[in-house]
């Protein structure tokens, strides 16, 4: 682990019961605001057991930053310091919005779980192309994934997605097609099938002409056996570079914070069964044919190994540094080095899909 992820791990242990104490949201934007004057990283948290490759695109290692942390770019240059082997900004939608009211971020500290219903905030995808342009010119030590979604009151949220496309993916090493957020009214319908040919359809016909970046679709765990077959056919067919599995759920399993009961998508540690199965689910459902990357309560490298043997290439995390601090990535991918090398794998990627 870096001196830095160790650093700062002992430095939010120190503040945490301040930071628990804070506003859900007040305490998020406080740590944007404190990481984007740090320097940029100059290399990445690898070795030959970790590094990765998908959709042609090196991963230094296979534990990514979940969007939703860095909604608008501004510390992307940054989390690599932390251990992170890709860093994926967004969701940007293509005019700025400020998302649901407030409240809307929800710690359930006895659950380690977060609730939230945001709403796609954030600064629009001009101000975060800027931003971006600029961290390319001086260079990223990690792969940058764009997550890209529709505006709320958006008369065609289709086009709002070519829309994305056609500014982002010049910037992107990949894109996200993110229709698995519950706090959008009607966004999970792009899931249907027919609805999500025409959906990727527009996408691939908003790509740069000679420079089409790869498309990665982000799916909800809410689905039943026949859903996933169709997303898993229509992915086949339009040649998806990979499924992201998952995004926050709208179930409830049993919770014990006062917050409960609160509207939106709840992640961390109770959704990490869910989100299990879920790339089981999709694994089998494709035979392995869809690359798989892995997201949702996953808290240890223990956890993220279960994902890497179920089907996934990739991980990412987010909820779990609430509890566990910023130094969990790095924990995590030497961990993930230790847990291949123990089961008889020369390279993690080596492991995927074979449990």
């Amino acid at each position: 682990m870096s001196f830095f992820a160790s650093a700062t791990d002992a430095a939010y242990a120190l503040v945490r019961p301040l930071v628990h104490a804070t506003d859900g949201e007040a305490a998020h934007n406080l740590t944007i605001s404190a990481l984007q004057p740090l320097p940029r990283a100059h290399r990445a948290l690898t070795s030959p057991v970790l590094a990765t490759e998908l959709a042609g695109i090196a991963f230094p290692n296979p534990v990514g930053l979940a969007p939703g942390f860095d909604k608008d770019a501004r510390v992307a240059h940054v989390m690599p310091h932390f251990g992170f082997g890709f860093v994926e900004v967004g969701t940007l939608t293509p005019l700025p919005q400020e998302g649901n009211p407030r409240p809307r971020l929800f710690r359930l500290v006895e659950d380690g779980a977060v609730i939230n219903r945001m709403g796609f905030n954030n600064g629009g995808q001009a101000a975060a192309a800027d931003r971006i342009a600029r961290l390319r010119g001086c260079g990223l030590a990690v792969p940058l994934g764009i997550n890209i979604g529709a505006n709320k009151d958006s008369a065609d949220r289709i086009a709002d997605y070519a829309k994305g496309t056609a500014a982002m993916a010049p910037l992107a090493d990949y894109l996200t097609v993110n229709i698995s957020s519950p706090n959008t009214p009607g966004l999970r319908a792009l899931q249907d099938k027919g609805a999500l040919e025409a959906l990727l359809d527009g996408v691939a016909a908003a790509q740069p002409a000679g420079a089409a970046k790869p498309v990665f679709l982000k799916v909800a765990p809410d689905l039943e056996p026949a859903d996933i077959d169709d997303i898993v056919a229509v992915a086949i067919d339009k040649g998806l570079a990979a499924v992201i599995v998952s995004n926050t759920t709208i179930t409830r399993p049993a919770l014990a914070s006062r917050h409960a009961d609160e509207a939106g998508g709840l992640s961390g540690a109770p959704l990490a069964d869910l989100a299990l199965q879920r790339v089981r689910d999709f694994h089998v459902a494709s035979g392995g044919q869809v690359p798989l990357v892995a997201a949702g309560g996953i808290a240890s490298a223990e956890q993220a190994w279960d994902r890497i043997l179920a089907g996934a290439s990739l991980v990412q995390i987010y909820s779990a540094m609430v509890f566990a601090g910023p130094g969990l990535a790095a924990r995590i991918a030497r961990g993930l080095e230790k847990l291949a090398v123990r089961d008889g794998f020369a390279r993690v990627a080596d492991a995927v899909g074979t449990r």
